[in-house]
């Protein structure tokens, strides 16, 4: 378990030695931790998705990751699995079935309640996304020693922790 001081002394170090051309104060961390970090790694994996021509945002392919991960939950789970609210979980799966990758199917146990379910097309992206998002990632970490990226997500998790 990390105690205040080594959190503090992690992010100070972050700040120092884990960002190149540092342009930071210390007070201005949290927004790279909560912004420019996540928008570089999406504006990249949207590109590729772009070039491999893909007719997918990163906010759907969102959704069908934790559909992948899990296949027929509802929208309301699906809110808590992305963090969105009801209206935007509501217009991505409309704009899904659009595209023909996803079905909503009303419970046996209660029809107020949609299930989403994956179809055969969006199981067949899955294996092509899922490489392009390991590779954005990897490029955005190339230069970070795994042993700072162990720090990171642990830090990170903490702050989820914390603030959950």
């Amino acid at each position: 378990m990390l105690d205040d001081s080594k959190i503090r002394l992690i992010l100070d170090s972050c700040t120092n030695n884990y960002m190149p051309n540092n342009q930071f104060k210390k007070g201005e961390l949290y927004s790279f931790i909560t912004g420019k970090a996540s928008t570089a790694i999406a504006r990249r994996l949207q590109k590729k998705f772009n070039t491999a021509g893909l007719n997918l945002t990163i906010e759907q392919w969102s959704v069908l990751y934790h559909l992948w991960k899990q296949d027929g939950i509802s929208q309301q789970e699906l809110c808590n699995a992305t963090f969105r609210d009801k209206p935007s979980i509501t217009r991505l799966v409309d704009n899904l079935e659009k595209l023909n990758l996803v079905k909503r199917v009303a419970s046996e146990n209660d029809r107020r309640i949609n299930l989403i379910y994956l179809t055969k097309q969006a199981q067949k992206l899955q294996e092509e996304t899922m490489v392009l998002a390991e590779e954005t990632l990897n490029e955005a970490l190339e230069t970070v020693p795994v042993g700072k990226v162990d720090v990171c997500k642990e830090v990170l998790q903490v702050v989820y922790d914390n603030l959950k």
